[in-house]
């Protein structure tokens, strides 16, 4: 009896001081803000847990999103798909890219089990770099993998009619394969070739409505419709000075689009608000489909107004889940150009509004961390 009792308080020690290693893709911001409240939670649960993050996206906006202590390991594990900008994938740039990173996979890989080495993680946590799930493999490092998507069948999506493309997705296959489980928070696309997929729930941060101290250090009555402009970690501007003002709408912007117009406020002025606060203190979130903007939109119960993006194999998915839990209407490319966006956003907001959706996919991911 006394046997057991310490063995279970040596496997709770091992759990609460495990150390987590994060490989992350630096392909925009929303992989960040679809892993940050699983390492929070598993955080809330864990505090003595070590966490290290591997990722080429700013320190700054990585601690943005993930709470407490963590150790920063700069790394580029993944790439994606090379983009024009947050709406147009380069089709043959990025065909070019897989094979050239193919041809140096030895050399990556042994770059990657160095960096691995030189950390001895417990479990490696990947969304989604499968290069880092190959390497974790190989050291016999237990590794999951989640993601609402997986690069082999994203690269399947648009270079279908490449001659070499299963033999470029060969290895990102086998890798994904390679963990103990592929966890595939809703809405995520089919991933027929993973034997290791496990859906799970939603996963999405919590933000607070903090609108009335918004109108108040941007001077705005209160009764504006306040509409949010995030389309992404890639650069996308559209000709905002050529759009018609629409009456009674105010928009926060990045602050990278300089818009010189009274109805448009960059968001450098409320720095210390969080963009899922933000998300929550607007009418509406104006963005491109994409998996942390809609699912944090759904599950705080804010109206989404974006811009079509029909190639992104991923999409569909996205925008189903959209409309059947959440408020979206979609706008075409040519809308995004010219700002004809009155009868669109009408729709929108004529619609009544769905409750907000639980974000189950967290305590389901943190259960998965724990078991290992």
């Amino acid at each position: 009896m006394k046997q057991a009792a310490r063995q279970k308080i040596c496997e709770s020690e091992m759990t609460c001081n495990s150390h987590v290693y994060l490989a992350l893709s630096g392909h925009g911001f929303g992989h960040l803000a679809q892993i940050a409240p699983v390492l929070n939670e598993w955080r809330r649960r864990f505090p003595a847990g070590r966490l290290t993050v591997q990722s080429a996206l700013p320190e700054a906006v990585l601690r943005s999103r993930i709470s407490g202590e963590f150790t920063v390991v700069w790394g580029v594990a993944d790439f994606g798909m090379v983009m024009v900008d947050a709406l147009e994938a380069k089709v043959a740039e990025s065909l070019a890219a897989y094979r050239a990173f193919h041809a140096d996979w030895d050399a990556r890989l042994a770059w990657q089990e160095q960096l691995l080495c030189a950390t001895a993680p417990d479990v490696l946590l990947a969304d989604i770099p499968y290069l880092s799930l190959a390497a974790a493999a190989r050291l016999h490092i237990p590794a999951l993998a989640l993601c609402s998507l997986n690069w082999a069948d994203i690269l399947a999506g648009y270079g279908r009619d490449a001659a070499d493309l299963q033999e470029l997705r060969a290895p990102m296959l086998a890798a994904y394969n390679s963990a103990v489980a592929f966890l595939q928070p809703a809405p995520s696309m089919p991933m027929p070739e993973l034997g290791n997929a496990q859906p799970i729930g939603p996963i999405a941060a919590p933000g607070q409505d903090r609108r009335m101290e918004i109108n108040q250090r941007l001077g705005l009555r209160g009764n504006e419709t306040l509409m949010l402009m995030g389309l992404g970690g890639v650069d996308t501007r559209p000709p905002l000075e050529a759009w018609p003002q629409l009456p009674g709408v105010c928009w926060l912007t990045p602050p990278a689009c300089n818009a010189a117009r009274p109805d448009m406020f960059d968001w450098s002025g409320l720095a210390d608000l969080s963009m899922v606060d933000l998300i929550c203190s607007c009418d509406v979130l104006f963005t491109k489909p994409g998996y942390g903007a809609f699912a944090e939109a759904v599950c705080n119960g804010v109206r989404v107004l974006y811009v079509a993006r029909d190639d992104w194999p991923e999409e569909p998915w996205l925008s189903r889940w959209l409309q059947e839990h959440g408020n979206g209407v979609k706008i075409s490319r040519q809308q995004l150009a010219t700002g004809e966006l009155a009868e669109s956003l009408g729709e929108l907001l004529a619609q009544p509004r769905r409750p907000c959706l639980a974000p189950t996919g967290i305590d389901e991911a943190v259960d998965w961390l724990e078991t290992l």
